[in-house]
């Protein structure tokens, strides 16, 4: 049973990677860090 967790695991980081290394997806990644960066800063 752990082995299955820690292949779906695996296999999530490794489509997350691959997302995140798209030029459009890093753009939306950059916005959405902002954005939580101003909502801590806010306390909100």
């Amino acid at each position: 049973m752990k082995l299955m967790k820690t292949a779906v695991l695996a296999g999530l980081a490794k489509k997350a990677i691959d997302e995140g290394r798209k030029p459009q997806n890093q753009a939306k990644i950059k916005q959405a860090m902002g954005r939580a960066k101003a909502k801590k800063r806010t306390g909100r």
